[in-house]
C-alpha cells in the first residue's frame, strides 16, 4: 500500500490516470476502503496495565502497522480522486467518508496527543491529566512511525481541499470537513498541519 501510494502519487502528477479503466479504478477504491476501515477507529495510545514493556510495545507496532496502511490506503484513494479529467464513478461517497472518518479520528487519538500535551489522556483513567504533568510528561522525542503518520495526514488534510475543488460533496461531509479544518488552529507544534488546514477551509469558504 506505500508502494501504491508513492506510485498513485506519480501517475497522479503526470496527468494519466484517466487512461486507466473505470471498472477497475473503482474496484481499487472499493479494495481500498477495507484498508482504510481497518485501521480507522484504531487507538494508538493503549495501555494496558497487566502487560509487560515489551508486550506493550508490540502491541503498540502491531497497530501503528494497521493506521499506517490505513493512511496510505487514504492517500491512494484521494490521489485517484484528485487526478486531472475522472470519470464521476470514482468519486465514491462511503470512500470519500471512509477517508475523513479515518483522519478525524487520528487527528484526535493520535497526532494531537503525541504533539501537544494538553490533549493526552491519563491512560490510567482519571481524566485529563493536570498542566503540570502535562508539561512534565510531555517529551520532544517523536517515533519516526509517528512523524511519517503526521506527514501522511498533512498530505491527505492538503488532498482533501483539492477534492472540494473538483467534486461537489453532501452537507454533511462539507460539516465534517470544515471542523477537521478549524480544529488544527487550536493545537500547538502542528504548523505543517495549520497550513494544509487554511488550505482545506479556504477551499470550504469558496464554494
Amino acid at each position: 500500500l506505500s508502494e501504491l501510494g508513492s506510485e498513485s502519487a506519480k501517475i497522479k502528477a503526470m496527468g494519466i490516470m484517466d487512461k486507466l479503466s473505470t471498472d477497475k479504478t473503482v474496484k481499487v477504491l472499493n479494495i481500498l476502503e477495507k484498508n482504510i476501515q481497518d485501521g480507522s477507529k484504531l487507538s494508538t495510545l493503549l495501555n494496558h496495565n497487566n502487560d509487560t514493556e515489551d508486550e506493550e510495545r508490540l502491541w503498540r507496532d502491531l497497530i501503528m502497522e494497521r493506521v499506517t496502511k490505513s493512511a496510505d490506503a487514504c492517500l491512494t484513494a484521494i490521489n485517484i480522486m484528485t487526478s486531472p479529467n475522472m470519470p464521476k464513478a470514482v468519486y465514491i461517497e462511503d470512500v470519500i467518508e471512509r477517508v475523513i472518518q479515518y483522519t478525524k479520528f487520528h487527528l484526535q487519538n493520535t497526532v494531537y496527543p503525541q504533539y501537544d500535551p494538553v490533549y493526552r489522556v491519563d491512560p490510567h483513567g482519571g481524566g485529563v491529566l493536570s498542566s503540570k504533568a502535562k508539561r512534565a510528561k510531555c517529551s520532544t522525542h517523536k517515533q519516526r512511525v509517528i512523524v511519517m503518520l503526521y506527514n501522511k495526514v498533512c498530505d491527505i488534510v492538503s488532498s482533501l481541499s483539492e477534492l472540494l475543488e473538483i467534486q461537489l460533496l453532501t452537507d454533511t461531509t462539507i460539516l465534517q470537513i470544515s471542523s477537521m479544518g478549524i480544529t488544527p488552529f487550536f493545537v500547538e507544534n502542528v504548523s505543517e498541519l495549520q497550513l494544509c488546514a487554511i488550505k482545506l477551509v479556504t477551499a470550504v469558504s469558496n464554494l
